[in-house]
């Protein structure tokens, strides 16, 4: 998550939005609160699409369609207003990281783990299809982990942009490395291109890579269509399995009964995720619950007549994080902080300012904390690539302990 920009909007509808989830070809996403309480995923679409009637309209049927979908796997759509300048969406909100996210920061996964995974979005997918919606866009980052297994998103919204494919450099709506043949070619997506795209997200859970390579769009749409996917890695019980779903033709692969069969039963009944992964969605369930749980600001009061101006608060203490090797790796430590002295006091966070995966600069802003003296912006006394980040916002950690490192040499000051 990532805090709001000045330029982000506070509500949207009934809903106020309290954080960046992220941004993709249809619009923004942000983690919003209904006046109820409950956390939700608001997108709201770009004004470029929202100008344009036909998406509107496309738009307008999608919606209808995905608000029809509901099932274990999927998250659901709670309300949308396509007549709202601009349209927006709202789905109800699964805290956990994308798939692609926790490859990245964790690792491929094992062989159970996947399977798990391979049960769960074959269930999923056939809520969907059983709704008369065909996904489109299935692809790691549209897959999210929770506690209790995978959620499928933003299914069926695809093809409004198919509508205004001309705003695009290619006129294919997607992303290449984990689209079916049938969709490089320009033709109607069907359940059976989901399947495809499934198998496809397994490869990518089990290796952290496509099947069909990385490089240019072109090239890996080419490689899609013409050539054999590359299965290395995958684990054993489930390449037949995969190398089907993987078929060119989409009358030769397996329907979802035979992937979610197969799948469950090579599971085994084993824990859903590795511990690593389940360490990320636990961090990112308690930054929701801090976020959803504080206090609405009250509307700010009508303006006073003037008289001498107040004094402006003073700016937020800095300072730097303790530098140190662990292991190898570059580490950044909670420094003591002016107010006490000892190394055993806690330190609350209160906005987490990077993400891992993000550049640093020396002297940039990583964590901003609260005390009883106060709050402070903890710094990076060095530059780099942010690696990892542990403790999230409303968490608690002591001075000196570690709270991130560098997944690239760092250049200390």
């Amino acid at each position: 998550m990532m805090p709001l920009l000045p330029a982000d909007p506070r509500e949207v509808g009934p809903y106020r939005l309290l954080a960046r989830l992220g941004s993709g070809g249809m619009g923004r996403v942000f983690l919003g609160r209904s006046r109820g309480g409950r956390a939700v995923a608001v997108k709201v679409v770009r004004p470029e699409l929202a100008e344009n009637a036909v998406f509107r309209r496309r738009f307008a049927q999608e919606v209808a369609a995905a608000r029809r979908v509901n099932g274990f796997y999927t998250a659901q759509v709670v309300e949308a207003d396509t007549d709202a300048d601009p349209p927006w969406l709202v789905t109800s909100y699964i805290p956990g990281p994308s798939l692609q996210e926790a490859v990245e920061r964790c690792g491929p996964m094992p062989a159970a783990a996947v399977a798990a995974l391979g049960a769960g979005l074959a269930e999923g997918l056939g809520a969907v299809h059983a709704c008369g919606v065909v996904h489109r866009d299935l692809k790691p980052g549209n897959v999210v982990l929770a506690d209790d297994g995978p959620r499928l998103i933003d299914f069926g919204i695809a093809r409004a942009l198919d509508a205004t494919s001309h705003l695009t450099q290619s006129g294919v709506i997607g992303t290449a490395a984990f689209m079916s043949p049938e969709q490089m070619l320009g033709r109607e997506a069907t359940p059976a291109s989901d399947v495809f795209c499934l198998a496809g997200v397994l490869v990518y859970a089990a290796t952290g890579r496509s099947p069909f390579g990385v490089g240019p769009a072109a090239a890996v749409a080419y490689r899609v269509v013409h050539d054999e996917p590359d299965l290395s890695g995958v684990p054993a019980g489930l390449v037949p399995l995969i190398r089907a779903a993987l078929g060119k033709d989409p009358g030769d692969r397996p329907g979802l009964s035979a992937l979610l069969d197969h799948c469950a039963a090579q599971a085994g009944g084993a824990a859903v995720w590795p511990g690593d992964v389940t360490s990320f969605i636990a961090e990112q369930v308690a930054e929701t619950k801090y976020l959803t749980t504080q206090p609405v600001p009250a509307e700010p009061a009508a303006p006073a007549p003037p008289s001498a101006p107040a004094p402006s608060a003073p700016p937020l203490a800095v300072v730097p994080a303790r530098f140190g090797i662990v292991a190898g790796r570059d580490t950044l430590f909670m420094p003591a902080l002016p107010g006490r002295n000892g190394t055993g006091r806690a330190v609350t966070v209160v906005l987490r300012c990077k993400v891992p995966g993000e550049p640093v600069a020396h002297g940039e802003p990583l964590l901003r904390v609260s005390t009883a003296h106060g709050e402070f912006l903890i710094t990076s006394p060095v530059r780099g690539v942010l690696h990892a980040m542990d403790h999230a916002v409303g968490s608690a950690l002591s001075v000196g302990a570690r709270f991130a490192d560098f997944g690239s040499r760092t250049v200390p000051s």
